[in-house]
């Protein structure tokens, strides 16, 4: 029997655990930049996410995704319900399959919960929460089998080292195709939809920055010089991130604001996501500037120029900013820095024209899953409340529930008022 390597093993155990620490981060980055009449619900949407996926994931989600390769296209049953991988070592990472696994739950959590940024405030908690389901099971574990079992994207050369596509272009582009379904808040472009508690917001993103070490550099699988390389790459991401949007911001709307310097962080951190364990450190400069320059005019530019409600943004840095994450990594990827992957463009490689292919296929698959996941659920229930309901507020509507006593905030005064990147 082959016997794990302990250091590699609790590198993952620990990385599984910030990656699960994101979820509560993206609860509470999310939940401030709503309206308080709707937190409890953004919030919900996240943490209750932990308890079903990891149902589904653990019983057939990873035999899906990790299963033996069917035509490149899923994988087989035949690890169902974890079955024969109690004792069984990685022989490529010299950990445990269940150490894996863990590792690999915390990925499939996260993902869906993303894309509830683009409806909050309008989709009723039960259809969201089946669909959050099913969209897992059929388009997020094949994407996964596509890039990481072995399937045709892997085949076909296409890299993503943490997650950019089969994460963040598949959640942001799903959240911006639920928000053209549900339609707009009612209001939107006519009346402010202001954050409510912006210190909460920039405590969920420092959490969600925090988590991202184990997110990226737990993806090298072990302690050693790739997870090294990946932890660094995505602190230079993030941080070039945070300037380039503070200084877009401050030219193009005239002030610098915190929602802006937390939002060009999570923008450097997305866009590096794919590329983290491929590029060098200088590299990491280019695709954090980059990006987040594409996500500040997918956000402040573009949505406003197209009128789609995508509440909180969830296209805007996910989708946007990990499209070009992918485009990013078949430029900059280079042997020198992981032999397992390939050289980009400017490396005299051919990576590129793989990873546009795999963001095509991200894309168009995430748009016609959506569609038709959508379509299905509302023959059998209504997806969006009431007129009433979004009126008085989806946590009273659908949990019962108050973040705040209004009432207080009424006779003190206490109305919170700040500058929202997204502004109507």
């Amino acid at each position: 029997m082959i016997s794990s390597d302990t250091g590699n093993t609790a590198w993952v155990l620990v990385s599984a655990t910030l990656v699960f620490f994101m979820m509560p981060g993206l609860a509470l980055f999310y939940g401030g930049m709503e309206r308080s009449k709707n937190v409890l619900n953004t919030i919900m949407q996240s943490f209750f996410l932990i308890g079903v996926i990891s149902v589904e994931f653990m019983l057939i989600g990873y035999p899906l995704i990790f299963g033996n390769d069917v035509d490149g296209i899923i994988g087989n049953l035949n690890k169902i319900g974890l079955t024969g991988t109690e004792n069984n070592v990685m022989e490529s990472a010299n950990i445990p399959e269940m150490a894996f696994i863990a590792f690999q739950c915390m990925f499939a959590i996260i993902t869906p919960a993303i894309m509830s940024g683009s409806i909050t405030g309008r989709m009723r908690f039960a259809p969201f929460v089946i669909f959050a389901v099913i969209w897992s099971l059929l388009i997020y574990n094949t994407m996964a089998h596509w890039v990481w079992g072995g399937g045709f994207l892997a085949k076909l050369g296409a890299l993503d080292f943490a997650g950019g596509l089969v994460i963040h272009v598949l959640s942001g582009v799903s959240g911006l195709v639920l928000c053209l379904l549900l339609g707009r808040r009612r209001g939107y472009g006519h009346m402010p939809m202001l954050p409510h508690h912006l210190p909460m917001t920039v405590l969920g993103g420092a959490i969600l920055w925090f988590g991202w070490f184990g997110f990226n550099a737990g993806s090298a699988l072990g302690a050693g010089s790739l997870a090294a390389n990946a932890l660094l790459t995505t602190q230079i991401s993030a941080a070039i991130g945070i300037v380039d949007w503070v200084l877009a911001e401050r030219y193009h709307r005239g002030k610098p604001t915190v929602l802006g310097t937390v939002s060009g962080g999570v923008s450097g951190l997305v866009a590096i996501t794919p590329a983290a364990g491929f590029v060098t450190p200088v590299a990491a400069i280019f695709v954090g500037l980059i990006g987040a320059v594409c996500c500040y005019a997918a956000v402040a530019i573009l949505k406003n120029k197209l009128g789609y409600d995508d509440s909180l943004d969830a296209f805007g840095i996910h989708g946007i900013g990990d499209i070009r994450g992918a485009i990013a990594t078949g430029s900059f990827a280079t042997v020198t820095v992981n032999p397992d992957g390939a050289n980009g463009l400017f490396y005299g490689g051919n990576l590129l024209l793989p990873q546009l292919i795999s963001i095509a296929a991200a894309v168009i698959f995430s748009v016609i899953g959506t569609v038709v996941i959508f379509k299905v659920i509302s023959l059998f229930m209504d997806m969006r409340v009431s007129i009433g309901a979004e009126s008085l507020g989806v946590d009273i509507s659908e949990h019962g529930e108050e973040a705040y006593n209004q009432s207080e905030f009424k006779s003190s005064g206490r109305f919170i008022t700040s500058n929202h990147h997204s502004l109507v």
